[in-house]
């Protein structure tokens, strides 16, 4: 397979995490499945306070930590100069069932929950932010659809190697004329009686040049609109599918990001996920969740900014002392905290309103809005802070400076963000 979870053995750490994981998994799935408030203790139908992250979640957090600090962050700058896929990265997480960590343990996956996802990525992205991407982008708008909208046959074909880790999924929805207005699609769709056929391109998507089978996005009746989009399940090697040049990217340089392109790819009718029409709403649903992932994403990168900037702050001595002991640096640092703090508030509320069933739009566009906005706050600040140092290569801060900027642009701008909080504001209010 691609990152042999079925091939050569893993090494002895991985195991040992795997292990241990696997310990989380089994005393904590059941209570994961029926939600959070249940595992604390509390009727499902009454929200979990923040302030009770379960056990199990905390011994997550500390396997993925011990897995980034050993096997990712001491790599991540070198994945980052040469924009190599980080594929020991990406193997440890499938050997630690990061890749389908809420889909069912029957269909590959973990078996747990989107907080447990979030914290995940969170330590993830702490340690190399390509890597937490790629992970996010197959858990949440690759492997979400399929669980949520597909038949057991696609989940056995389409769900199951990729929540492993055995293969890379990605997620074909915006087009180089329709970033923000996802509506738009020109990718077209024709039934062809016992397939389909598909034309067009999307652009600026994640993990294309690595992945095995993306979800993509095309219109089957332009008379409908946004109504005439369906979603399909279209393999990379398909006859006439074909990916661009793999983009320069300013930051997350280890994820790839290229054209998909299709010219008469022929794909079983079979293929098409959910019903026809379904496609938008498909989108948008994947799209809620995805914005988890990137907001915990972009935790990551502000909590590894702050631990530059206090670790140099308590070591760099001018005027005598340590600049942490200057009132200047301490308000930056309190800055930092406050904000990486709130908008982790934010996104873990948002995690266990979706695990409880509860709608989440809002709250998961607030957590994304915040978390990335904090994100390059925070790497700034993390600049400022360790001053010319903070500017060269031989520290992580102007890469994490780098990493932080594209989290307030995919998966929806923080533009749209407000957008979609204001539009669900005056609803709730309206007069």
């Amino acid at each position: 397979s691609f990152f042999h979870v079925h091939g050569p053995k893993l090494s002895t750490p991985a195991t040992m995490l795997r292990s241990a994981l696997s310990t989380a998994v089994r005393a904590g799935s059941r209570s994961a499945r029926t939600g959070l408030a249940a595992a604390a203790g509390v009727s499902a139908a009454r929200h979990m306070s923040l302030v009770c992250i379960p056990d199990t979640h905390e011994m997550l957090r500390q396997s993925v930590r011990d897995f980034v600090n050993a096997e990712v962050k001491p790599r991540a700058a070198g994945w980052d100069k040469t924009s190599e896929f980080p594929k020991e990265a990406v193997e440890g997480s499938a050997a630690l069932g990061l890749m389908g960590v809420d889909v069912e343990e029957q269909w590959g996956g973990a078996g747990l929950d989107y907080l447990a996802y979030v914290i995940a990525v969170e330590e993830l992205g702490r340690g190399c932010a390509s890597t937490a991407v790629i992970v996010s982008v197959n858990n949440s708008l690759y492997c979400g659809p399929v669980a949520k909208y597909g038949t057991d046959e696609q989940k056995e074909k389409w769900l199951k190697p990729f929540a492993s880790g055995e293969k890379l999924g990605c997620f074909g929805l915006s087009e180089p004329g329709n970033g923000s207005d996802a509506g738009a699609a020109s990718t077209t769709a024709r039934d062809a009686g016992d397939h389909w056929v598909l034309n067009g391109t999307k652009a600026w998507i994640t993990s294309g040049k690595d992945a095995h089978a993306s979800v993509v996005f095309a219109t089957t009746d332009k008379s409908l609109k946004h109504k005439g989009i369906s979603a399909f399940l279209v393999p990379t090697d398909a006859p006439g599918f074909s990916t661009g040049k793999k983009e320069d990217k300013l930051g997350i340089r280890a994820s790839s990001t290229c054209n998909l392109i299709m010219e008469d790819v022929k794909i079983p009718k079979e293929n098409l996920l959910g019903r026809p029409g379904d496609g938008f709403k498909i989108a948008m649903t994947a799209l809620d969740g995805g914005r988890l992932g990137i907001a915990a994403q972009a935790l990551g990168i502000a909590q590894a900014s702050l631990e530059c900037a206090v670790e140099y702050a308590q070591q760099r001595v001018a005027f005598g002392k340590p600049i942490s002991k200057l009132q200047s640096i301490q308000i930056k640092l309190a800055d930092m905290e406050a904000q990486l703090e709130a908008a982790r508030l934010l996104t873990q509320n948002a995690a266990m309103l979706k695990d409880t069933g509860k709608r989440y739009t809002r709250q998961a566009a607030m957590a994304k809005l915040a978390a990335s906005e904090t994100a390059n706050k925070v790497a700034y600040e993390a600049i400022q802070t360790l001053g010319g140092m903070g500017y060269v290569s031989d520290m992580p801060a102007e890469r994490y400076y780098r990493d932080a900027r594209i989290t307030t642009i995919y998966e929806g701008t923080s533009e749209v963000q407000k957008l979609v909080i204001a539009g669900d504001v005056l609803k709730q209010y309206a007069v």
